[in-house]
């Protein structure tokens, strides 16, 4: 069982930068792929990024390509998103998520591979 609490998310301007943390319970994160999911009103929730247990792999959408970075803490049990660049299009409810376990070096980028999620944190961008 893994639990997931997001924090960070804010108000910023556009071309300005926010970073996202998300805190895991559990004895076994190193054994989760974890990822990053933004819903925006009246749409779907749609994979960002995800980063592999062992911390050496990582996947993006393109859209957040060279402006987002996914980085995880196996000792703290973190995992965070740095986001800069930011564009009023990156306005969504975040979401932290884990997929897994899995072997160390494996990421996720389907949905339906994540079977823990966090509330949510706001993002907000304003142009």
């Amino acid at each position: 069982q893994v639990q997931l609490v997001e924090s960070g998310g804010g108000l910023v301007q556009a071309g300005g930068s926010l970073r996202l943390s998300c805190a895991a319970s559990g004895r076994t994160f190193r054994s989760y792929a974890m990822g990053w999911f933004r819903q925006a009103p009246e749409k779907e929730r749609e994979f960002v990024g995800s980063i592999s247990g062992n911390a050496v792999y990582t996947y993006y959408v393109d859209s957040v390509k060279g402006r987002f970075t996914i980085s995880r803490d196996n000792a703290k049990n973190m995992v965070y998103l740095q986001m800069n660049s930011l564009k009023p299009e990156d306005t969504a409810v975040y979401y932290c998520a884990a997929a897994g376990p899995y072997s160390s070096g494996t990421y996720a980028s389907d949905i339906r591979d994540y079977g823990y999620w966090g509330q949510g944190t706001q993002v907000t961008v304003s142009s």
